[in-house]
């Protein structure tokens, strides 16, 4: 397989304070979705900026064995990061949006190529019958996929995704999944997906790395990590790994365990 993404001791500071910590995980190849877990404010955003060169960090990252630093901004290797709020806050219709983004560090003529790809992504994600609205009239769901396409159209070899679904009803979340999973397939993709369902990626990934601390403390095969001491760690809930009927494994959360502040209470 094709490494798309490796990293070494990468190390994210702001105003002093540190917030990732020499991680180090990969590599990771050529169609292969990997779900980036962890709980809220764990710094799985600053972390997939931080693969995109969109913040500084101290690290070795490297795309297709390169050194990140040495992609040119738009070029195919360069990992593609789309935030979880878009701040669409433009005058744009969502296919010059979409055409713009086709079109970054190409120059101002437009070809019928590029046309068609617009359309033909557009059509991938179902939402066609957008390509005439504005921007600033589109619910927030509707703006997430727009920024999906946007990230799509530009045929990157490596997709940061930050909550992708978070916005979206729950058939357009599995319709977006479906895709994601299909283009990994087809394509050879190499997708980092930062998601909150477990069950999603259980369901989606080919691994899950867990950002716990400022630090990955696991990177696997979902059902290899996502053990119930993991799951209690992590996200502070006593839950089991079930096999549903319809052949996926659940996790299954039967409540929240007591948080060192409470326990202290309960011993005074």
């Amino acid at each position: 397989m094709t490494e798309r993404l490796n990293v070494q001791r990468l190390s994210v500071a702001f105003s002093r304070r540190p917030v990732l910590r020499a991680l180090s995980f990969g590599p990771l190849q050529a169609g292969t979705l990997t779900a980036l877990l962890g709980s809220n404010a764990a710094g799985k955003s600053t972390l997939l900026r931080s693969l995109s060169g969109e913040i500084p960090s101290r690290s070795a990252v490297f795309c297709n064995r390169q050194p990140l630093e040495h992609s040119p901004a738009h070029h195919p290797a360069r990992p593609v990061y789309v935030p979880q709020d878009l701040g669409m806050q433009t005058s744009l219709r969502v296919f010059e949006a979409v055409l713009l983004a086709c079109k970054q560090g190409g120059g101002w003529s437009v070809s019928q190529v590029q046309l068609d790809a617009v359309s033909r992504t557009l059509h991938l994600l179902e939402i066609a019958h957008l390509a005439a609205c504005m921007l600033d009239e589109l619910s927030g769901g509707q703006r997430q996929l727009v920024g999906i396409a946007q990230a799509m159209v530009r045929q990157p070899q490596t997709l940061l995704l930050d909550e992708p679904t978070s916005a979206l009803d729950l058939r357009r979340q599995y319709q977006v999944l479906n895709l994601l999973q299909r283009l990994v397939r087809e394509q050879g993709l190499c997708v980092v997906m930062a998601i909150h369902d477990i069950n999603q990626a259980l369901r989606y990934a080919d691994a899950v790395l867990v950002l716990h601390d400022g630090q990955i403390i696991a990177h696997g095969p979902p059902l290899h990590v996502l053990t119930p001491a993991l799951l209690a760690r992590v996200y502070g809930v006593q839950a089991r790994l079930e096999h549903c009927t319809n052949g996926h494994w659940m996790v299954m959360v039967e409540q929240p365990l007591a948080s060192s502040l409470q326990r202290t209470i309960e011993k005074c």
